[in-house]
């Protein structure tokens, strides 16, 4: 009776509840067909209706032994299925998501659908490419990628191929890109048909938060030193003050004092400057040199927190990061106007079919289903995880846990078992780097500032005696294999194994489990031994943050907390940072969600306007006399082609102006809360009549223009210049929120003191 709890799940379409059966039956089928298909000399491609069948998977199986020397499992092939089918398939590390992934990928071609195989970053994406080209070649597919060194000649090629190999930022801002052309031969994105996407709760839900952002008209930027040592000389507790949660700092009566007297104003009849102190004191006091940035070739670079990556076009708004400058000393970096932005979630569903695989999609699975109605199909691993996961070892105190890990770490190395140490941020990874070479031990750090080192450092993790100090980096898409080939006895995989495989240590719990799970799965991969365990006190970041009212229970002697309390409270602190982190998800899609919606509807009126001649049309109707006036002295073509770039000007400067306009309400739209009114309901209901005026607008503007212009000059020297120069970049929302995040946060921090049995 073992099917009935999945039967129920399926009833109420509970995450990983996909029946997996139908793509069994034809794997299997498939596996009978192997012989006959193996004696071929030649591999036809199969046929577009026969994707998906006995025929497909077995033509596959075949073309991977020949060209890549792989033979693929069947929980490979279940997972290529399901792909198909239009699920995320959740599939265990060192299971093969990669060839699954691809000849999913060239079953939707061979269906003549182009697709796009989306990643997290280019590494990823050449990788990929290249890896899998001799297979998509055996079926008669072409496949390229783009990375974000790539020039817009070799842009066009890859999207002309098959399948296409993208980070998904780089695509994102190829988008956006294209969507202030002005020659349709400019125009490189194809319209988009198939999105599979690699490590998909990554991209799907993480990169969510992170609008893209095309930004124009830049200058040089500019910097406050003076704020920033000005505020370097405040002191916490006495000039200014942090809430408990680290989203929000404020002056006390005696820092207002002090900076009054400093600057010699009244400060708050400045309004510019109470701004510019703000900045420099979130900058100071909430955001830490490597932790959520760091310092290299005299810039700023933030750090992915789900990855432990530099986020390479990663920045904060305009005034944030050029208190950060600021604080670092650092010259400030180029700010201009958005001309446009897109969110992850708002770039993947434009594709008409989404699919995706990652070692961790059922955690995620209603915010799969909720933003993307995508279903999640669990696929069992080709051999039984074997890994032993220890309970986490709790400690009252920080430096209780951190030198019980350095006693950990010692002992276990003493045997020769390899260890990969994951650490939260590039500042532990450091710290502990120290302190185990304090010992005499010798480990090989990885984080966001040697990431160029990355692959040759992964590749000796799982060696004899290894110790590996990483951020979440080594989380996701690495494959540590145990043992060193070149090496016979103590060094041989075989000794690995005896030893345990390799050993994972968290020295932290972080504020997703899904981040846990994917540093445990580096070890256990295909049935490896392994084992892992994570430290936690209760003076870590998450507990202190999301739990601040729920205290340990008393430790041992020996600084653990054994107390099973102790662990329920480590778990509630996380489980209330998802829901934070949801939340702000949710909140990201609700404001722009119908901007999206009307920027969707404004780029089919530019499509019309860009590839026909529906601004001339509708200048001629608007102005016959001078539009007849213009034919008659310039010519139609030359009438058409100014008419065309003048509507685009104007209705693209008039978004970016609704964009500014839309910022602005935003900012402020959490203060008619205090007259009890819904700021969402709040929101769109200025949104709407100020796209009209857009509407409007464009078309007055259009017209103004269109009577005063000579369509036989150079229109850029008649107010219609564009930007000379666009950049792109992601931005880092405010990590602090608006007031009324704040507001809410302050409520929810009420709630979250709430304890169990209450």
């Amino acid at each position: 009776m073992a099917w009935v709890p999945q039967m129920i799940r399926r009833f109420l379409e509970k995450p990983g509840s996909v029946d997996l059966a139908r793509f069994q039956a034809t794997v299997a089928e498939a596996a009978r067909l192997e012989p006959e298909v193996r004696a071929r000399p030649e591999l036809p491609p199969p046929a577009a209706d026969a994707v998906g069948t006995a025929e497909f998977c077995a033509v596959a199986r075949e073309a991977a032994v020949r060209t890549l020397g792989q033979r693929p499992y069947d929980v490979q092939l279940v997972g290529a299925l399901a792909l198909l089918d239009g699920n995320v398939a959740e599939m265990a590390t060192g299971e093969g998501k990669t060839l699954s992934g691809a000849l999913a990928a060239a079953g939707f071609a061979l269906r003549g659908r182009r697709v796009h195989v989306i990643s997290v970053n280019d590494y990823l994406a050449r990788r990929d490419a290249e890896w899998m080209a001799p297979l998509y070649g055996a079926f008669g597919l072409t496949v390229g990628w783009i990375g974000q060194d790539s020039t817009p000649e070799e842009r066009r090629a890859a999207y002309a191929r098959d399948v296409t190999y993208a980070a998904v930022s780089e695509l994102g801002f190829d988008v956006l890109r294209d969507r202030l052309r002005t020659d349709p031969a400019d125009l490189l994105v194809p319209a988009p048909e198939v999105a599979l996407v690699d490590e998909a709760d990554s991209v799907l839900v993480d990169e969510a938060r992170v609008p893209l952002i095309l930004a124009g008209a830049a200058d040089a930027g500019r910097t406050a030193p003076e704020t920033a040592a000005l505020v370097r000389r405040l002191s916490r507790g006495y000039h200014f003050e942090v809430d408990d949660e680290g989203r929000n700092v404020f002056l006390t009566a005696k820092g207002t004092d002090t900076v009054e007297k400093a600057l010699g104003i009244d400060l708050y009849d400045h309004p510019g400057t109470v701004a510019e102190v703000n900045l420099a004191l979130h900058a100071h006091a909430l955001l830490t040199r490597d932790v959520d940035y760091i310092v290299r070739d005299g810039k700023v670079h933030l750090i992915n927190p789900s990855r432990g990556r530099v986020a390479l076009l990663q920045r904060w708004p305009d005034g944030l990061q050029a208190a950060v400058e600021a604080k670092e000393r650092l010259a400030p970096s180029e700010t201009g106007e958005i001309l446009d932005s897109i969110t992850i979630q708002g770039l993947l569903t434009r594709y008409p079919e989404i699919c995706g695989m990652t070692g961790t999609a059922v955690a995620v699975g209603e915010q799969l289903r909720e933003f993307y109605d995508l279903k999640v199909a669990v696929i069992p691993p080709n051999r039984p995880c074997v890994r032993v996961d220890e309970p986490d070892r709790i400690f009252a105190a920080a430096e209780d846990k951190v030198a019980a890990i350095v006693e950990e770490i010692a002992a276990r190395h003493a045997t020769g078992r390899p260890i990969l140490v994951g650490t939260l941020d590039v500042a532990e990874s450091e710290s502990l780097d120290l302190r185990l070479r304090a010992r005499g031990l010798e480990p090989v750090v990885l984080n966001a500032k040697n990431d160029a080192e990355e692959a040759a450092i992964i590749a000796r993790a799982g060696a004899y005696g290894a110790i590996t100090v990483s951020t979440q980096m080594a989380g996701r898409g690495t494959d540590i294999r145990l043992g060193d080939d070149t090496a016979g006895g103590e060094g041989s995989e075989e000794a690995i194994r005896r030893l345990g495989g390799l050993y994972v240590i968290g020295t932290g719990r972080h504020d997703s489990s899904r981040l846990d799970d994917q540093l445990r799965g580096r070890a256990g991969r295909q049935g490896d031994p392994g084992g892992s365990v994570f430290f936690v006190s209760g003076e870590d970041e998450l507990l202190t943050a999301y739990a601040p009212d729920a205290a340990l229970p008393a430790a041992d002697p020996d600084g653990v907390v054994r107390h099973p309390e102790a662990a329920w409270t480590a778990g509630h602190a996380q489980r209330v940072a998802e829901g934070v982190n949801l939340e702000i998800h949710r909140n990201t899609w609700r404001y722009t969600r119908l901007l999206e919606r009307q920027r969707a509807e404004l780029l089919e009126r530019r499509d019309r306007i860009l590839h026909g001649d529906a601004g001339a049309r509708a200048l001629e109707d608007a102005c016959p006399e001078r539009y007849a006036e213009l034919r008659a002295s310039a010519g139609e073509e030359a009438v058409e082609r100014a008419a065309r770039q003048i509507v685009l000007f104007h209705l693209d400067r008039c978004w970016t102006e609704y964009l500014a306009h839309m910022a602005d309400v935003r900012e402020g739209i959490h203060l008619r809360a205090l007259g009890r009114l819904n700021p969402l309901d709040e929101f769109n209901r200025e949104a709407v009549p100020a796209y009209r005026h857009v509407l409007d607008e464009i078309g007055r503007r259009s017209k103004e223009t269109f009577e005063t212009v000579d369509v036989t000059l150079d229109l850029a020297g008649q107010g219609l210049a564009r930007p000379t120069a666009t950049w792109t970049y992601l931005v880092q929302d405010n990590p602090f929120g608006s007031e009324w995040d704040r507001a809410l946060s302050r409520v929810a921090s009420l709630l979250k003191g709430r304890r169990r049995g209450r």
